[in-house]
């Protein structure tokens, strides 16, 4: 059996080490229309087309909203992206503005590159010095807000370096809060964190829920020349009233990754330009997990890392058959799917479901070649959003 080349198109420049994890049966495509499966960074999809062919996105790296969720959803097109790949990146950045903010080192050295370097450049450092000084971060308390796969790593280098942490985080995942150091002090209410911590760092995803997360109300109750410190996402912050508190003086210094024309006129800012992932070992890691959990849904069916569908998986497909219906969540799927099985006469050897919101899928694993166009019918059902069929590890050519 002749088995079908699959097509992915780059929407970006994608790490060679990910692009070397796609086996023989991928091959590059330019027409992002005759492609399977799209990789994308940074590139704007938002009003892109969804080709019909088209079955996964992934996306090399955590935030998607550049991606049209909903008109994927909607098409049955799996959107993957890579959390905790650039983990490591992010933590060591904020660890960075931390110190930034703590002492005007940017200030300094600034100004020396202004200072002609004659006889007297060691007289002027000495009397202009103090202008730049700030304090230690040892022995400051530091509250991390959300301590997830960056914010844990942020946690435990303030526990190195002698702070004393905080963390709220209400939904910490528990293979994250294993890894926690134990002298985390973690809080049930975000306020109590707010009013207590001299630096706060924000690491939780941009959710309808999180969306103005610190708002005038928080910066209100935070310490007088407490810093605010944000890599996750702009629009946790009410920018508004952050400006107001820092001409103010409340608030000590905002540091973010996340430049625009509001924030680069407040005072007492230091904005980066989105520099969070801008690592070569994190664009490796990304792009390295976004061909795998990309071809394990090729290949088998599987889903892990989507953003729009449940997680899903039977492993490696060995039967003669595997059938993967994505579907609207609603009553009845399940129960019309299987007693059309049956009237075929086909065998189910094993199946699993899952559901997350409006949405659900099944994998069904089949002892018999299921022909493609007894599946291909399950496809024009009601609720139904794409079905696909892969045989034996890898779909025969040509492709429903």
């Amino acid at each position: 059996m002749r088995m079908k080349q699959r097509q992915v198109a780059l929407f970006n420049d994608i790490s060679p080490k990910g692009l070397k994890e796609f086996g023989e049966n991928y091959a590059i495509s330019q027409n992002p229309r005759e492609a399977d499966l799209w990789l994308v960074r940074s590139a704007d999809l938002l009003e892109t087309p969804l080709p019909q062919r088209l079955r996964a996105i992934a996306r090399a790296g955590a935030g998607v909203n550049n991606i049209p969720l909903e008109r994927c959803t909607q098409q049955g097109v799996v959107a993957f992206n890579t959390p905790g790949a650039n983990a490591n990146a992010v933590a060591e950045l904020a660890v960075a503005g931390m110190l930034l903010s703590a002492r005007d080192i940017l200030g300094g050295a600034n100004w020396l590159r202004e200072q002609t370097p004659d006889e007297g450049l060691s007289q002027r450092v000495e009397q202009h010095k103090k202008a730049f000084s700030g304090s230690e971060i040892r022995g400051k308390r530091l509250g991390v807000i959300g301590l997830g796969a960056v914010g844990h790593l942020v946690a435990n280098a303030g526990v190195a370096m002698g702070m004393e942490v905080w963390g709220y985080d209400p939904s910490i995942a528990i293979e994250h809060a294993l890894k926690l150091a134990l002298s985390v002090r973690h809080v049930a209410q975000l306020t109590e964190l707010i009013e207590a911590c001299d630096y706060i760092t924000l690491h939780v995803p941009l959710l309808e829920s999180t969306r103005g997360l610190i708002g005038e109300a928080q910066l209100a109750r935070m310490r007088r020349g407490a810093v605010l410190l944000n890599f996750s996402r702009d629009q946790l912050v009410d920018e508004e009233a952050l400006g107001k508190a820092l001409a103010k003086g409340r608030i000590k210094k905002y540091v973010t990754d996340f430049a625009n024309k509001q924030v680069m006129a407040f005072p007492n800012t230091l904005a980066l330009p989105h520099l969070g992932a801008a690592t070569g070992e994190a664009e490796e890691n990304s792009a390295v997990m976004a061909a795998r959990v990309a071809q394990d849904y090729l290949n088998n069916g599987n889903i892990a890392n989507s953003v729009n569908f449940p997680t899903i998986t039977l492993g490696r497909a060995a039967h003669p058959t595997r059938v993967l219906v994505l579907h609207r969540n609603v009553p009845g799927i399940l129960s019309e799917v299987t007693s059309l099985m049956a009237q075929e006469g086909i065998n189910i050897e094993q199946m699993v479901s899952a559901s997350r919101g409006g949405v659900a899928c099944a994998l069904f694993d089949a002892s018999i070649i299921v022909p493609r166009a007894f599946a291909m019918q399950l496809a024009h059902k009601p609720n139904i959003l794409k079905v696909r069929v892969i045989y034996g590890g890898g779909e025969p050519f040509p492709a429903g």
